[in-house]
């Protein structure tokens, strides 16, 4: 892996489990295996080192997504595999968490990533579920973007209460809660 690789690397792992504010030039340098001059070669600064990081962490949540909300199956069936699939659940979403840090939301640059992949999300939910609904799989009458919505807030309030507990029993109510919606409706 490249110098600018193992530096992003290691500035996603620190983002996830530090946030913006405890990830220091320092620990990326440390964990990546780098000098400083080294990271600023490559990078203007933190900002820009967290930037391609967070960039790099929404392209393969994206990807990840993409792959099984574009994969066969109903569309239930696609929204179920999405919500069920495996996930580190204590440690919370790596773009969900950034939304927690008010350094990245009060940075225009830094918030634009996590602003769009969520976007992405909701709008690429809606068209599972309009699939769905007009091929007479869901009601009729649900609205796509607000199921969509939902269930991206249920998703990460789901991480946020299991974090609460401890545990990851409340993330997983809540994900066979808002599916049994969808099946029941």
């Amino acid at each position: 892996m490249s110098t600018p690789d193992r530096l992003i690397e290691s500035t996603r792992e620190l983002l996830w489990e530090r946030g913006y504010v405890g990830t220091s030039p320092r620990a990326i340098q440390q964990r990546a295996g780098a000098g400083q001059g080294s990271m600023y070669h490559h990078f203007s600064g933190k900002p820009d080192l967290a930037l391609a990081a967070i960039t790099r962490t929404a392209e393969e949540m994206r990807a990840g997504v993409e792959e099984i909300l574009g994969g066969p199956g109903t569309a239930v069936e696609r929204v179920s595999a999405y919500l069920r699939r495996e996930r580190e659940v204590l440690r919370g979403c790596p773009i969900g968490r950034l939304t927690q840090d008010p350094d990245v939301m009060a940075d225009p640059a830094l918030r634009r990533p996590v602003e769009e992949t969520f976007a992405w999300l909701r709008d690429r939910l809606a068209e599972v579920l309009a699939e769905g609904r007009d091929l007479g799989e869901l009601d009729a009458g649900l609205d796509p973007g607000a199921t969509a919505a939902t269930i991206v807030a249920v998703l990460q309030g789901g991480y946020v209460l299991a974090r609460a507990a401890g545990t990851p029993e409340p993330f997983h109510q809540a994900v066979e809660g808002v599916l049994a919606l969808l099946s029941h409706p």
